[in-house]
């Protein structure tokens, strides 16, 4: 999914060529933006599945769904077809892989949810370092088309091979050796489903502290090589180079991010991400033709950051709601991530529309991470009452 912008520029062309029009990836971004906003749905409904029967028919379907997305938007003659290929087919596949992998692996280890949330999230990430220059290499000597098969080929094998691997963990899961603090018997004694967890305002403070913390990352990610190749000047093959280095620097965020919020608290975590996230964002506002450090030092710190709030998450979903329940609760609450996708990638669009510059985005984006700072106080200080209410309550 993060490979999009590598698959964006030659498939515009692409498809340019044999419709006889005119379209640019910034046409395309549709693809993107549906792909991405539709995982929270299979989340959902295949969260309930695994949390039933288990992840292996969960990630059997959904690897089928994923894969044969890809291979089939390889025959794409519209747009129109690459949003149902790509967009619905792929993503909702996506969703059922991706949620179903990070419950299954935040249960087994409820010692260490951060580390193993940012380590599962950081796989996921790690394609898109990977994928570019495989994508790239297929594209300049047998074409896009040639590209989606074989890359959707493969990822089918290797998904649906990896479902038989994985098992449904046992109920009430403690590690050897692990005895739960206060806060972890109070969190599973606490579990909630997701009726519970919608009449909760924690709910919606975390709701939109991840949609404000992860729409500088969509909005980079969908057109990282755009962005290189318009505002820097880069070639298509140095332009690639960034969508990976972004893709790189988001698997570091996912698991540094995820192993210091097991230290100094989820919340503390995020609130340093949105922080750092702006200053991120004015590096690429700074940034014009030939500023290549600038520009890559602007990208690095905005991968780090929405990794660690793609790390984070699953973990403090759990933290707040309980562990039995989380592969719909999160599901759910990553609807805030799909909202995101939605938001960055139509930010960028629009002000370039009617700018011919994507500068003026970086400074909306700059805007939401000041509101993440403030969802974040605000998150601290009322989950700080409620716990001392229901101290004096118990007592």
């Amino acid at each position: 999914m993060y490979a999009w912008s590598v698959f964006a520029a030659p498939m515009a062309e692409h498809l340019s060529a044999i419709n006889h029009i005119k379209l640019t990836p910034a046409d395309l971004a549709v693809v993107f933006i549906v792909g991405n906003s539709v995982g929270p749905i299979t989340m959902i409904t295949g969260g309930k599945i695994n949390d039933v029967f288990g992840p292996k028919l969960v990630i059997l379907i959904g690897g089928l769904m994923f894969g044969g997305g890809m291979f089939l938007s390889g025959f794409a003659t519209s747009v129109n077809q690459l949003v149902i290929d790509y967009g619905l087919i792929l993503g909702l596949g996506l969703g059922m892989v991706y949620g179903s992998t990070i419950s299954t692996s935040i249960k087994f280890f409820p010692d260490k949810r951060g580390l193993v949330g940012g380590l599962t999230t950081a796989l996921f990430g790690i394609s898109s370092v990977v994928i570019p220059p495989i994508a790239a290499a297929i594209t300049a000597h047998m074409g896009v088309v040639a590209s989606f098969k074989i890359i959707g080929a493969a990822f089918t094998i290797i998904v649906c091979g990896s479902a038989f691997f994985i098992d449904k963990c046992p109920e009430d899961f403690i590690p050897d050796g692990w005895t739960p603090n206060k806060a972890g018997k109070a969190a599973a004694a606490n579990d909630k489903d997701w009726k519970q967890m919608l009449m909760t305002p924690t709910f919606y403070m975390m709701f939109c502290l991840l949609m404000c913390g992860a729409i500088a990352g969509l909005m980079c990610i969908s057109l990282a090589a755009p962005l290189a190749q318009k505002m820097i000047g880069m070639s298509t093959v140095a332009a690639t180079g960034a969508v990976s280095t972004l893709a790189l620097f988001n698997v570091f965020g996912r698991i540094a991010a995820g192993s210091l919020s097991d230290k100094i608290g989820r919340v503390n975590t995020l609130a340093i991400g949105c922080f750092l996230t702006i200053l991120g964002l004015y590096c690429l506002y700074l940034a014009d033709v030939g500023d290549t450090v600038i520009f890559y030092l602007g990208i690095s710190i905005i991968g780090i950051c929405f990794g660690a709030f793609m790390g984070v998450f699953p973990g403090l979903t759990a933290d707040q709601f309980g562990a039995k329940n989380n592969s719909v609760n999160f599901g759910i609450l990553f609807a805030g991530f799909a909202v995101s996708g939605f938001t960055g990638s139509t930010i960028m669009h629009r002000v370039l529309e009617t700018t011919h510059s994507y500068k003026g985005a970086f400074l909306i984006g700059i805007g939401f991470c000041l509101g993440g700072l403030v969802l974040s106080g605000l998150f601290k200080w009322y989950t700080a009452r409620a716990n001392k209410l229901a101290l004096a309550h118990n007592y």
